[in-house]
């Protein structure tokens, strides 16, 4: 592929009002396979580290989606260009790159099929079968041991924390996390102890259902917690607005009570 038929194809992909080129180095590189030079506007590509037009698909995407995120962080900005050294690899980015590498595979630019290589689908296979649901399944039951243990030390008077830092010797968010796990309705071990944990991260029993869906459909788990991420942020303005009034004046009263000690104790010296 030329590089006028690279730039053509990501615009198909998803358009852009920010001007940008794709060049290719014609050279190998052992540090990266391209990158995005938001100076320039400039989507450099290594082809030389490609086989196929396909794995050059694949960087060629990476790279537009910076220049997207950039198009956008310049809107947000008010036509000011944002900081180049910030990070660039965010969840946002990876759940944006697997939304564009879908409509790429739907246009027939990219594809992945692990019946290319018969080897690797049996080992998928394997994977799933022998490492990803086992574990999901012995999560639960090591939550389910948890939780029991958590009622034991009440009973004992021992503080559950204590007994998780110092005597399991576990991260508490790990052991909490195990917990949430264990008590799901309905939990589908079959999807691993990483995708339950997003499930059990949603309050609302309807969007636990649609995340389990989506995971269900192959969306990565990046592309799910943006999902919710964005359900999150569409509440209705003046709920968002009274919830901030409520915040607010909780401080000011906190403050408040701050100020007339502080006074207090400067009048009594």
């Amino acid at each position: 592929m030329d590089n006028e038929k690279i730039k053509d194809m990501l615009l198909d992909i998803q358009d852009s009002k920010l001007e940008f080129s794709v060049v290719q180095s014609g050279k190998e590189s052992k540090r990266v396979n391209g990158l995005y030079k938001p100076d320039t506007r400039e989507i450099l590509l290594h082809n030389k580290n490609f086989k196929t037009d396909n794995q050059l698909v694949y960087t060629a995407v990476h790279e537009y989606v910076h220049h997207l995120v950039f198009e956008e962080q310049i809107a947000q900005n008010g036509g000011r260009e944002p900081p180049h050294q910030a990070r660039s690899h965010t969840r946002y980015f990876w759940a944006k790159f697997n939304a564009l590498l879908e409509i790429a595979e739907q246009k027939g630019y990219y594809r992945m099929q692990l019946s290319d290589s018969p080897e690797l689908e049996a080992l998928t296979k394997e994977i799933r079968e022998k490492y990803i649901a086992p574990n999901g399944h012995l999560m639960i039951e090591f939550g389910r041991a948890l939780v029991r243990a958590q009622g034991l030390c009440e009973q004992a008077n021992i503080r559950y924390e204590d007994y998780i830092d110092r005597v399991l010797q576990l991260p508490r968010t790990a052991a909490r996390s195990m917990q949430q796990v264990s008590v799901l309705p309905d939990a589908d071990a079959d999807m691993g102890f990483e995708n339950m944990k997003i499930v059990a991260g949603t309050r609302k029993a309807d969007e636990r259902a649609k995340v389990t869906e989506a995971i269900k459909a192959g969306k990565s788990p990046d592309s799910v917690i943006a999902m919710m991420k964005k359900k999150s942020s569409e509440v209705d303005p003046k709920v968002k607005l009274e919830k901030e009034r409520d915040r607010l004046t909780r401080t000011i009263s906190e403050l408040t009570a701050r100020l007339e000690y502080v006074e207090e104790s400067l009048a009594s010296l």
